[in-house]
């Protein structure tokens, strides 16, 4: 079963250890995949969606959390 959730900064920076602003970074470098649904401007990723982005992260030396 496909995992639906969908994600903020906040998730993604828990799930990989770092601020919420870092991950803002990232996406304002273009280092994070494009978000999967925008609501009231505020953009949300599919935790399937982020754990691929880790997964395929250069350094991420096969790390996981869940």
């Amino acid at each position: 079963m496909t995992d639906r959730r969908l994600w903020s900064y906040k998730e993604i920076a828990a799930h990989i250890r770092v601020q919420p602003d870092t991950v803002r970074s990232y996406r304002k470098h273009g280092l994070l995949p494009p978000p999967d649904h925008v609501e009231s401007g505020k953009p949300f990723w599919y935790a399937e969606t982020v754990r691929a982005w880790v997964a395929s992260r250069p350094g991420n030396r096969g790390r996981t959390r869940d």
